[in-house]
């Protein structure tokens, strides 16, 4: 997958939680859980595409570290909703699915830039 592939997939995971948290119930606990959500769901695209035009290979290591950072806080974000019972597992196993996809292929972007795997 080239750059502008997977920031458009990137991108299309943050509009994906958008839509989702339009869809919760409105009390405290989804109000929380989705603002959580959002942020780090949003932060995926955003933080890639920082990532993009990184100086360095080491700099390009570090933001993309934060690119895994926002994957797997999405992750556990998603988790708490199913687990909450805010929304049902059918309601999210396209997106679990999605960032599990994503982290791996961060991870493997940034043993890549390594040399190496961790």
């Amino acid at each position: 997958m080239n750059k502008k592939e997977f920031q458009r997939r990137t991108k299309r995971f943050g509009l994906d939680v958008i839509a989702l948290i339009r869809t919760l119930p409105p009390d405290v606990a989804s109000a929380h859980v989705g603002r959580q959500l959002v942020r780090s769901g949003t932060g995926v695209g955003a933080n890639y595409r920082h990532a993009c035009g990184a100086k360095s290979n080491a700099d390009f290591i570090a933001k993309m570290g934060t690119v895994e950072e926002e994957t797997d806080e999405s992750l556990y974000w998603l988790e708490v909703l199913v687990e909450g019972r805010l929304v049902s597992k059918n309601a999210v196993e396209a997106l679990l699915d999605e960032a599990e996809q994503l982290l791996r292929m961060v991870v493997a972007s940034i043993n890549t830039a390594r040399g190496g795997s961790r």
